[in-house]
């Protein structure tokens, strides 16, 4: 693995309007992937990792608007012309979409989405090579060529995820962006997929960001962890040290909430992400957060370096930047006054 970040984000903020006002999904996040680097990226459902990665890869519904940084080969992805753009993606940078089935034409049979795909982005491929490219990346899939010529329906649910991870590589990209790529998976064929995830850097050099719920799967696949919560990043380093000594204590309740076979009581966070139109003051986290202090409720927390990683929580400083009286912890309702007020 390579130190050279392959893509580096910088402060990128994707907001989608509504008729309530802009949805902060993705509020100033910055990130580097390294190449041949796996950075799994989690946090609950509404906390913007979907958006993030579709906003890396510029792949937004209309009524997005995005700015910021995206810098890949030496170029700013945010400000290149979308037809600049669209030969990049396939090529260069790759997505595995949720839920393959919709993805997948039910009228094309296997074969047609590899000619389809192939053809548009390598137009002076020959029948021959792109019939070997395709049954090359199926097989490491471990689709056999007997099913090459089969549609959609035919297929497990397993083996169509396969089907939408051959795709996103048989144009060989540089980054791929894997969305959820076990969701509702058993968890023999979700083994699977993992095992054919950890293959990519060897079989490929392709970075992988691995947007996912599952943090079992995350601390398996994944060099780095980064932790998203009402749009921002809160936490960010090596895997094994997020996952042993959790600096945040949204990351901390994420592990607690997590049921292993040492699980002797269920744990759940109380509340629920805010709403992304009008989000908290100062930390998003605060009003749920068991640590809570009065800085919390009032100022941004500053991002600090921790041992090799970040982390943006009062709890680690700049003990100079806090007011007086901020260290003191509030409870829960305490800070839902102050919110309203």
């Amino acid at each position: 693995m390579s130190d050279t970040p392959i893509v580096s984000v910088r402060n990128l903020r994707v907001y989608y309007g509504t008729h309530r006002g802009a949805v902060r999904a993705v509020d100033r996040v910055s990130l580097d992937i390294g190449r041949s680097e796996v950075v799994g990226l989690v946090g609950e459902s509404g906390c913007g990792k979907s958006t993030f990665g579709r906003g890396i890869l510029g792949l937004l519904p209309e009524g997005a608007a995005s700015d910021g940084e995206v810098i890949y080969g030496g170029r700013n992805l945010i400000s290149l012309p979308a037809k600049e753009l669209r030969r990049l993606r396939g090529p260069e940078l790759g997505l595995i979409f949720q839920e393959p089935m919709t993805r997948l034409n039910p009228l094309l049979r296997i074969e047609e989405h590899f000619t389809e795909t192939l053809k548009q982005h390598e137009p002076k491929l020959g029948k021959a090579e792109t019939r070997h490219r395709s049954l090359d990346t199926l097989g490491r899939m471990g689709i056999p060529p007997t099913r090459f010529r089969q549609y959609p329906h035919e297929f497990s649910g397993g083996m169509r995820q396969r089907i939408m991870i051959a795709l996103a590589l048989v144009l060989r990209p540089k980054l791929l962006v894997a969305d959820e790529p076990t969701t509702a998976l058993d968890v023999i064929v979700e083994a699977q997929i993992l095992a054919i995830l950890a293959d990519l850097r060897e079989n490929f050099g392709t970075a992988l960001l691995l947007i996912t719920h599952n943090l079992g799967i995350v601390a398996e696949a994944c060099d780095r962890v980064a932790v998203m919560y009402a749009g921002q990043l809160v936490e960010e380093g090596p895997a094994r040290d997020v996952f042993t000594e959790p600096a945040h204590p949204y990351t901390r309740e994420l592990l607690r909430s997590t049921i292993s076979l040492d699980t002797t009581e269920l744990h759940s966070i109380p509340g629920a992400p805010p709403n992304l139109i009008q989000p908290p003051r100062a930390c998003r986290f605060h009003p749920r957060c068991p640590d809570a202090m009065r800085v919390c409720a009032t100022t941004d927390p500053i991002e600090q370096p921790l041992d090799g990683r970040r982390v943006s929580c009062w709890l680690h400083g700049p003990g100079d930047r806090i007011p007086a009286g901020g260290h003191d912890v509030l409870e829960r309702r305490e800070i839902g006054v102050a919110d309203e007020a």
